[in-house]
């Protein structure tokens, strides 16, 4: 839980840091949680193999349902002709030897970096919905953009759309229950994922399962994901994009105050991958017993696209956490790149040592990482790791003037994830999240961009230097290392 992504208004800092630190308790106190994988970790690729081969290993669906094999062959090689085809084939593979893969083909994708992009996009589609809308949503701040969503929503149920709304109870601790309340008697169907307290429903479950996806789905044809959450802190650019006029103070839980913008990532999609999206929604709605229907709509039944995706969930459920796989399989199949982007960097020893020998065997890998957090003991776990990281060749930047909180990465150009999902226990054991993956250098170029804009706002770290760091900050990365696995 990162408890201050979001105003406390209603609820003290006192009451917050009180109950995540009683979270922390309950969970040492039932040991070391579960890993994100289990048994051994599959060898990547020794080459990339064939078009053929790989249209083997993988699902492909389009707008008119699954692909046989030829068609299958097609859309990979549709994909891999965008760059060097044996980089996609080769992190194809790799994705493959960790279970299904499902693909989906004739996507059209937009970046949309930075709050004011991604708030835009999202009311517009929502004024052109014809049938349904339906949000998922960590945090939904009871503040000025959650207002004019909450208006525009009730416009649009005012006019025979189907609306359905899904909060945290957790994540949207501070917002009046008065703000949903008016949804609800305007029509709107609205539910929180687990109630904090059971005595207002019947779903609660386990306090520590949160559901940290963001995802806006309108009438099955145009989605959106990331790690962006109806919140204030996303009203303007960050330094790096866009303005620089609306800044938030925040404290750290050190105390330090700094004045900082928000920096995060989302995507839009229009195309088969969008039915992925709509299903996730429809079936948190449904496991949590949610009041009001989420009707299933049809897709559309042609192609706005040709970017080849992939939608990757994860619960606390699965057996192996398939964003974790993701990630890793990918960094240790990488030939050429791998630049990563975390707001929540505290990844455990298999992430470290992929990255590692990454560096060691040539690869250009690059990490840019916080400067300073809402939630300082993770970014002081993930400092832990920089000597070696760093002993290694990796190249890390953190972030300056704005509070990074974007999950992303792009692995050898081809390989691109945008989603909720952070690198710590929390996201890969905890919580529900949900990342998007476009395969192919076209879309794998604009990442790379974005990567470098943020970079050159970055400061990068040198390693003697890093080597000559107080003591003070020591103590608190080795202590803050030390539970890593429960942050």
């Amino acid at each position: 839980m990162r408890a201050v992504e979001r105003r406390a208004a209603g609820v003290t800092r006192l009451q917050l840091s009180l109950l995540t630190f009683g979270l922390s308790a309950c969970m040492m106190a039932c040991g070391t949680p579960k890993p994100p994988i289990n048994g051994p970790i599959p060898e990547p690729p020794a080459r990339a193999p064939s078009v053929a081969k790989v249209a083997t290993q993988v699902d492909v669906n389009d707008a008119r349902g699954p692909m046989g094999q030829q068609r299958r062959e097609q859309a990979i090689q549709s994909a891999a002709n965008q760059g060097r085809a044996d980089l996609l084939k080769r992190q194809l593979a790799a994705m493959s030897a960790f279970g299904d893969v499902d693909l989906y083909a004739g996507n059209d994708t937009r970046l949309l970096i930075d709050g004011p992009a991604t708030f835009a996009a999202m009311f517009s589609a929502i004024e052109r919905a014809k049938r349904q809308i339906v949000l998922e949503s960590y945090i939904i701040e009871d503040a000025d953009v959650a207002k004019q969503l909450s208006d525009l929503l009730i416009a649009r149920r005012g006019q025979g759309i189907q609306i359905a709304v899904m909060y945290d109870a957790v994540g949207s601790l501070s917002t009046q229950e008065a703000y949903f309340e008016r949804m609800r008697q305007n029509g709107i169907s609205v539910c929180a994922f687990n109630p904090v307290n059971p005595l207002k429903g019947t779903r609660y479950s386990k306090i520590t399962h949160r559901d940290h996806r963001k995802i806006l789905v309108v009438d099955n044809e145009v989605g959106f994901t990331g790690g962006i959450n109806i919140s204030a802190v996303y009203s303007s650019g960050s330094g790096s994009f866009g303005s620089k006029g609306s800044r938030r103070k925040i404290t750290d839980k050190d105390g330090d105050g700094k004045e900082s913008g928000w920096r995060d990532t989302m995507i839009q999609v229009r195309g088969p991958a969008v039915q992925a999206l709509h299903g996730l929604v429809r079936e948190v709605w449904q496991q949590q017993r949610c009041e009001g229907a989420v009707d299933e709509i049809p897709a559309a039944t042609t192609a706005p696209g040709q970017q080849l995706m992939r939608i990757v969930p994860s619960t606390p459920e699965d057996k192996e956490n398939r964003i974790y796989t993701l990630l890793l399989g990918s960094i240790r199949a990488a030939q050429r790149s791998a630049y990563l982007t975390m707001a929540y960097f505290a990844p455990g020893k298999d992430m470290v040592d992929a990255l590692c020998e990454a560096a060691e065997r040539g690869v250009d890998v690059q990490l840019i990482l916080p400067s300073q957090s809402d939630f300082s003991p993770v970014m002081h776990a993930g400092r832990a790791h920089y000597e070696r990281l760093l002993q290694s060749g990796v190249h890390i930047h953190e972030l300056q003037d704005a509070v990074l909180h974007a999950k992303t990465a792009v692995i050898d150009g081809v390989v691109s994830t945008i989603g909720s999902s952070n690198m710590d226990w929390r996201s890969f054991v905890y919580n529900n999240e949900v990342n998007a993956v476009v395969l192919g250098e076209d879309f794998g170029g604009a990442m790379t961009r974005m990567f470098e804009q943020d970079r050159a706002a970055s400061r990068t770290i040198d390693l003697d230097t890093w080597r000559h760091r107080p003591w003070l900050q020591r103590s608190k990365e080795f202590f803050s290392g030390l539970f890593e696995h429960w942050w």
